[in-house]
């Protein structure tokens, strides 16, 4: 009786009604009425900073069935939840690049910020059929413009900067350029903020610090400046201005993405991997053939190549690059710079993948009516009606060791089967003999052929310290598919002892 007495009471204090929208189990009432318009989707920024040795902590998945780049599998307190992230939000922008109509993507570096939407707004805004880019620049408001990379090239008076200290606030500069002079040709305005010089933040510089640098260049220096509007923008969104996010038209040595078609002799070119004076081993372009498809698609003798269709060459050897080649079927890009280039932007702390133009050359109609010689060995690919291939099926055992197994796992959205994403070096996973692009037949003796990958990843944990995996070349997979034949490794050698000894062996990495 006395409850009843006290419910009755407080709502003689405060009219309630109930919101039918909030479902019959939910307790919640409301006092407004019922009349207002579903807000629209409200994307959030999460920045991601992690240290030396650290991992962000989270996958990025493209699923089966579901729309957009999902972020799975956070770690309890690591890097990305600490940002804000949540299992189930849908990245729609890395350092304010849009993703969301990418179909592959890494990401990468060791500050990074996502603009994300959570799934129930992302499914409502697809739904609605907003435009999600659109969606994605109104979250950095009215008269917002990107940061500026101004490379300044020292002329007969000198560099035209002058930097000034904001009064009051701490570690905040402008920069006047003085009229006509080198740094206002490399588009440097008057009043523009400074953020980061010759790859130093500026806010950890005094003003006597950022002068000397500015005495003791010798003939360039690059800076990171930005318009005070567009500061507040990013200052509101809590966010930092890197120089990822920068237009960059006037920085020098920009990598080209070249897109080459193959010849009926390959694509016209050596490549070799070679020492620089530091020691570092690169992938070179030597002896480009007059009038071949890497000719004719502007690949220049004595560049480094730093990608094969988008995926980096630094960790791979040069069989494994040579391999990428010729998996890429009649046609590859191929991502170079000079060797200065390289240097340059290592000076500067940069990746100068963050750099890169488009290089589109001749129609492949034209390329293919060049005789052409090659000089890797690389056939011309056969139509796979025509030709049997002989798939490189695999059973791989891996021992777990501290670390984990040394692989990622992935998925294509709607498309079955899982593969391998990405093998670590020197890992029990390279040492098995798996490949990037394997796909994963079975898991310890079961078939997940038509399995998620979250459930491929149940059943590679649940099996344990040692794993045994029946891997297959994505291009061997589609023929045996095609073909009705079975997936097997009868026609190959066992598996020696020595070689599973020695895996048991090898330090393991981390298998997210």
């Amino acid at each position: 009786t006395t409850i009843v007495a006290v419910l009755r009471d407080a709502m003689e204090l405060t009219e309630f009604t109930f919101n039918p929208k909030e479902g019959i189990d939910n307790p919640a009432m409301v006092t407004a009425d019922d009349t207002e318009p579903v807000s629209k989707p409200s994307p959030r920024v999460c920045v991601l900073k992690r240290e030396d040795g650290e991992t962000f902590g989270f996958h990025l998945r493209v699923e089966r069935g579901r729309q957009g780049h999902i972020i799975r599998q956070l770690d309890s307190l690591g890097v990305a939840e600490r940002s804000g992230l949540k299992d189930g939000d849908r990245l729609l922008e890395v350092n304010e690049m849009f993703v969301d109509n990418v179909e592959h993507m890494e990401v990468s570096g060791s500050q990074l910020c996502f603009l994300v939407l959570d799934e129930k707004a992302y499914k409502l805004a697809v739904s609605e059929g907003r435009d999600l880019r659109e969606l994605a620049k109104a979250s950095r408001g009215e008269g917002w413009r990107p940061p500026r990379l101004c490379h300044i090239t020292r002329d007969a008076p000198g560099l035209g900067l002058n930097i000034q200290l904001v009064e009051g606030e701490k570690g905040k500069f402008t920069v006047s350029p003085v009229k006509g002079g080198a740094a206002e040709k490399a588009g440097v305005k008057k009043w523009d903020q400074l953020i980061w010089i010759d790859g130093a933040m500026a806010s950890e510089l005094t003003h006597s610090a950022i002068s000397k640098m500015v005495k003791k260049c010798s003939n360039h220096m690059t800076v990171l400046v930005i318009d005070s509007d567009s500061e507040k923008s990013y200052v509101r969104r809590k966010m930092p201005v890197l120089p990822a996010m920068a237009d960059a038209e006037n920085m020098p040595y920009r990598p080209r993405r070249l897109h080459l078609v193959l010849g009926p002799e390959g694509y016209g070119f050596l490549l070799r991997q070679e020492k620089t004076g530091a020691g570092r081993t690169v992938h070179m372009v030597r002896e480009v053939d007059k009038g071949s498809p890497a000719e004719m698609g502007s690949v220049k003798e004595g560049e480094m190549l730093l990608e094969v269709n988008g995926e980096s060459t630094e960790s791979l050897s040069h069989n494994e690059v040579v391999s990428k080649i010729r998996q890429s079927g009649q046609q590859v890009t191929l991502t170079t710079t000079p060797p200065q280039g390289q240097d340059f932007y290592t000076k500067l702390g940069l990746s100068p993948l963050l750099f890169c133009e488009d290089v589109t050359s001749g129609s492949p109609e034209e390329q293919k009516e060049i005789p052409v010689t090659l000089k890797p060995a690389v056939p011309p690919v056969e139509s796979q009606e025509d030709v049997q291939i002989n798939p490189n099926v695999r059973c791989c055992i891996l021992e777990r060791g501290s670390a984990g197994f040394g692989f990622h796992l992935a998925c294509v959205h709607q498309k079955p089967g899982t593969f391998i994403s990405q093998v670590a070096a020197e890992g029990p996973g390279q040492t098995s003999g798996l490949l990037q692009g394997d796909v994963v037949v079975e898991v310890n003796g079961q078939n997940v052929e038509k399995k998620s990958v979250e459930d491929v990843i149940l059943h590679v944990k649940r099996g344990g310290d040692t794993l045994s995996l029946l891997v297959v070349d994505q291009k061997g997979y589609d023929w045996l598919k095609k073909n009705g034949k079975p997936i097997t490794v009868n026609k190959l050698a066992p598996i020696s002892e020595v070689a599973i000894m020695y895996s048991l062996l090898i330090n393991c990495i981390k298998c997210d």
